[in-house]
């Protein structure tokens, strides 16, 4: 039997696509946004709005480098999601009093009253997820510290 010399021989298990954990996770978060998508526009918000929010809702005046830090985002994703938002009038922009090269974020009425909307939304996908409420937290805090060990590289 004659071998084609450009053909690959079987990939080992280290280089098998299913067996990467970026992989499993990129394919995760994919299918995970997917299925946050029409929740979202439901309120008017994408994915990464939607996390800014969520931030927010968590700790309103918070500063433009700690909203960046709390989300992992640089300044360069982060500013024109805060300028959408701000062109949506869910919040405001303003330089901190006592320190002028902060910028203070702080939601309008209209981004506190969104949260109302988007109460429903971790129940929806607790569902689709189709796990129990103690897998889920288990899951997130096993992310959580991975992304800690990859982070504090």
């Amino acid at each position: 039997m004659h071998r084609d010399p450009l053909a690959l021989d079987p990939s080992p298990p280290a280089l098998q696509l299913d067996n990467q954990v970026c992989f499993a996770l990129y394919s995760a978060s994919l299918a995970m946004t997917k299925l946050y998508k029409p929740l979202l526009e439901q309120i008017g918000l994408t994915y990464p709005q939607y996390l800014v929010m969520l931030a927010l809702w968590e700790q309103d005046g918070t500063t433009v480098s700690a909203l960046g830090e709390r989300l992992f985002l640089d300044s360069g994703t982060l500013t024109p999601l805060l300028k959408r938002l701000q062109a949506a009038q869910l919040l405001e922009r303003t330089r901190d009093a006592q320190d002028e090269r902060r910028v203070r974020i702080t939601l309008t009425p209209q981004g506190r009253a969104l949260r109302q909307g988007a109460e429903r939304i971790p129940a929806c996908m607790r569902q689709s997820t189709q796990c129990a409420l103690p897998e889920l937290v288990a899951l997130t805090a096993q992310l959580h510290t991975l992304r800690d060990r990859l982070s504090a590289r």
